[in-house]
């Protein structure tokens, strides 16, 4: 053989080993993930949700669409240990593990459960998730025969049928939990078949939205500053163009950091942060800045995790962060069953990692419908809410600080977003159609959670126009 044609066959070797390797180590990263997304979701959905692995396994883990994956991954449960340990074929294993408080935390590389509170943190007082003497909120008692003259009440039965009706078997709703609250008290509720008033389930993005109630108490206390720049120590060279992100910024999506925000991809940054890290706070600073601070909008659920951190940094022990949204916000308004779920540097996941009963969802948003007041209790500064609530420019004023102000199409049907809803409303919204939508005008929350995967089969809007028309026959 003549040496050019050895040396070309040389090369296409090296070539192709290379490609190998490049494919086996993307192959790798993207099992780490599965099996990631795997064990953290089974752990939460057992241990903080309590619900059965049969239940969990059937539906939310089955693998269909982006979840194909899934089909690969196998899962063990030790009730003894709370853990759950999920593998291919015995290879790339992952482990999450449950502490009281704490809920679940899938552990990564070489961080081990010693470098977190072994036991937990003191979680909100008792697990019956609230005093069942009272009516709601400050209680757990609900009336919902007797309802305000203000009500249409037939109109409001039928809204709720609307939200659990499956009108399309290829491309279910899955309406797990909806609760409605007029005027401070629960006028509608139903669950589906194996949830109930004290099932936590997960807020997913809707945990965006409370950590910026959490910033805006640590805000009001003077131990955050909405202009202050040079955020993160990572940020602090002279040169680093990132030490010019604000609070303001982050909490506006307009940081100008680069993220993919692809949840159908186990390559994207969002999924890799969430179950292929165990630092999703450092893995999103990490990230390049391509525009200026402020003067372009990008949804990235990497900017709560920022958040989280530069939280972090305020506090003098890991203990008091880590009790912090229990001490300043949930405990305050009654949210017994909330719990925030950290990663394994012991960051609270603020993108994503929330769980809490329809009821304390709702309780939240009453809190923002309250103007950030419980009972005579100031909890969020004075305008908070309208900070908020406010939109930014840069966002085709469909985002304000944490909320949206328009649902995203993916959640409603054609036409003009917010067409069919009152002024002024605004909303939590989480992965799958999770929802808690405030209603000033009306005095209305409505807490909507589901596992809605297929584009376009929840909308929010028509739920609203449908329980905001059992509102308006108010003096008919």
């Amino acid at each position: 053989m003549k040496k050019p044609a050895k040396r070309v066959l040389l090369i296409s070797g090296v070539i192709a080993a290379l490609l190998a390797m490049a494919f086996g180590f993307y192959l790798w990263k993207a099992a780490l993930v599965v099996t990631g997304f795997e064990a953290k979701n089974l752990c939460s959905d057992v241990f903080v949700s309590r619900r059965t692995p049969a239940s969990v396994r059937s539906v939310d883990l089955k693998p269909v669409g982006p979840l194909y994956p899934l089909r690969f991954a196998d899962a063990r449960i030790d009730y003894r240990q709370r853990t759950v340990t999920a593998s291919i074929d015995g290879l790339a294993e992952r482990k999450a593990i449950f502490r009281h408080g704490l809920g679940c935390t899938l552990m990564t590389g070489d961080m081990e459960r010693t470098q977190l509170p072994s036991g937990g943190i003191s979680a909100s007082a008792g697990d019956d998730h609230g005093s069942q003497n009272g009516v709601w909120p400050d209680g757990e008692l609900v009336d919902t025969e007797h309802l305000p003259h203000a009500l249409d009440g037939n109109k409001l039965k039928r809204a709720v049928d609307w939200a659990f009706r499956e009108p399309d078997p290829d491309h279910l709703r899955r309406t797990r939990a909806l609760v409605v609250v007029y005027d401070g008290r629960i006028v509608a509720e139903r669950y589906a078949p194996g949830f109930g008033v004290n099932t936590p389930l997960p807020g997913w993005s809707m945990t965006k939205s409370v950590f910026a109630a959490l910033a805006g108490i640590l805000v009001g206390e003077g131990k955050l500053s909405l202009k202050s720049d040079g955020l993160l120590p990572e940020w602090s060279g002279r040169q680093d163009p990132r030490r010019k992100i604000t609070l303001d910024a982050l909490l506006h999506m307009s940081s100008g950091l680069a993220f993919q925000e692809n949840y159908s991809s186990p390559f994207s940054d969002v999924t890799v942060m969430m179950f292929g890290t165990g630092d999703a706070a450092s893995f999103a600073a990490n990230e390049p800045l391509l525009f200026r601070p402020g003067v372009k909008w990008h949804y990235s659920s990497g900017t709560p995790n920022i958040i989280s951190k530069v939280m972090r940094n305020t506090f003098e022990s890991e203990r008091d962060y880590l009790e912090f949204p229990m001490r300043a916000l949930f405990d305050r308004i009654g949210m017994k069953s909330a719990v925030v779920e950290p990663d394994s540097s012991g960051t609270l996941v603020g993108s994503a990692f929330m769980y809490a009963t329809a009821r304390d969802w709702a309780r939240f948003g009453l809190l923002y419908l309250r103007d950030g007041m419980w009972g005579k209790d100031r909890i969020l500064p004075e305008c908070w809410v309208q900070y908020c609530t406010t939109p930014t420019q840069v966002s085709g004023k469909k985002y304000g600080a944490g909320f949206w102000l328009r649902i995203p199409r993916e959640f409603r049907s054609g036409g003009e977003p917010n067409a069919r809803i009152p002024l002024g409303a605004y909303h939590a919204i989480g992965y799958e159609g999770q929802f808690v939508s405030v209603v000033p005008s009306l005095k209305l929350v409505v807490v909507r959670l589901g596992l809605t995967r297929t584009y376009g089969t929840w909308d929010q809007e028509e739920l609203i126009s449908r329980i905001a028309d059992a509102v308006r026959s108010e003096g008919q």
